[in-house]
């Protein structure tokens, strides 16, 4: 299901978090208040049916019937003269909403956050002294969000084997100011356990890495249980939603533009040394650091002015159908096969900051790697940082935990 279209109608998500706390509204079962009661006559003891009422007295802070309930109220149900003996909190749709009942069995509170539009049911049951029971029973409605006022959260490389560099990415379509309520409901695990942290690239995107690079044959799973959690600015997420990828083999490639030379490993075997040509010095320098490719295009144009270049200008150029093409920049920072430059490949550097290859090794370069597999550049002083492209591994794992907002 599209972003769109979950966006196009209300959203049935996290189920629990505020959406209860209005003044206390209390239901007591006094004889003279059930249907059908006769009450006493002065003069009459109580008939057997009357002396049998349970002296348990529930109430909600939610009054039953209630519309428009904001999502920031948290359901609270409590007993007098008496204690819970089951209490059933659940979605019209009869999805389970989690809540804690206290020690001594007198209140119940709510544990999620409430949904936009969501209609919830109460059900509970108390007993007195006595253990004569008490039913209590109601319904009330979440106030219905607007979509500006939702962000959707989606992710990069779900359902995907992707390479060793990858990160989790978890992306915003409206911004998120409230990064530590949200951060929160985020959850990485994986299989083997590998230590990681949470780091914010914007307000729209927050990434997690391991410590180092994934353990080929990692299964990824993370949660984002966002759903009616406040993220600030009176935005609330819109959905829960989870998402799994796999980690395949370790492709990592190292690049050294000084010899001109690409070595491209698989688990730490060497499998080829591919003569290669890097950005022409000084005016279009490559950038030092590690890459991982963020995507892949069998074929691709490639226009200067993309980069700042007027392509009829003497440095500009507009080429249709370059050949397996893999981004690992987004500021234009391609590798790709480049018969043009054949002749200065594995001796000089000659390209506007790409990697360019022969097409027979550019192609077997292509079918050998996947998104997220690793390229690390040496050999100038022109560095790459987090923010362009997946740039993730170019900083301190120190320094890139300090990018939580639990941190």
């Amino acid at each position: 299901m599209s972003p769109r279209t979950l966006r196009s109608r209300p959203v049935i998500a996290g189920l629990m978090v505020s959406a209860l706390a209005l003044s206390g509204c209390s239901l007591t079962s006094n004889a003279s208040d059930e249907p059908g009661s006769t009450p006493a006559r002065a003069g009459e003891a109580p008939s057997a049916a009357e002396q049998q009422q349970s002296a348990a007295v529930v109430a909600s802070n939610i009054k039953p019937g209630a519309q428009e309930v904001d999502l920031t109220r948290t359901l609270r149900l409590t007993v007098q003269d008496g204690t819970f003996e089951d209490v059933a909190v659940t979605t019209r749709r009869g999805a389970p909403v989690q809540g804690r009942l206290s020690a001594d069995k007198t209140r119940w509170v709510s544990q999620q956050p409430l949904t936009s539009g969501t209609r919830y049911r109460v059900a509970s049951t108390a007993v007195d002294a006595d253990g004569l029971q008490k039913s209590f029973s109601s319904g009330f409605r979440a106030r219905v969000l607007s979509l500006d006022e939702q962000t959707y959260p989606s992710f990069v490389g779900d359902g995907q084997t992707v390479g060793v560099g990858m990160p989790v990415i978890v992306r915003f379509d409206v911004p998120v100011t409230d990064k530590a309520a949200i951060e929160k409901k985020l959850e990485v695990t994986s299989s083997p356990a590998q230590v990681g942290a949470f780091h914010w690239i914007s307000d729209n995107e927050v990434h997690w890495r391991p410590k180092t690079y994934w353990k080929p044959g990692t299964k990824v799973s993370v949660k984002a249980d966002v759903g009616g959690v406040p993220a600030g600015n009176g935005i609330y997420g819109q959905v829960d939603r989870t998402m799994n990828m796999t980690i395949g083999s370790a492709m990592v490639s190292k690049v050294d533009m000084n010899s001109h030379q690409m070595q491209v490993f698989r688990n730490g075997k060497l499998l080829r040394t591919i003569p290669i040509t890097t950005g022409e010095q000084p005016k279009f320098t490559t950038r030092s650091g590690t890459k991982v490719i963020v995507e892949k295009f069998r074929q691709k144009r490639m226009n200067s002015e993309t980069v700042g270049i007027d392509p009829d200008s003497a440095d500009g150029y507009d080429i249709d159908d370059v050949e397996y093409a893999m981004r690992v920049t987004y500021s234009g920072e391609f590798i790709h096969a480049a018969p043009w430059s054949v002749g200065s490949q594995g001796a000089a550097n000659v390209s506007h900051g790409c990697t360019g290859m022969s097409t027979a090794n550019a192609g077997w370069l292509y079918e050998n790697s996947k998104v997220g597999d690793v390229v690390e550049y040496t050999g100038t002083d022109r560095g790459t940082d987090l923010t362009n492209g997946f740039g993730d591994w170019n900083t301190s794992f120190a320094d890139y935990k300090s990018g939580s907002a639990l941190s």
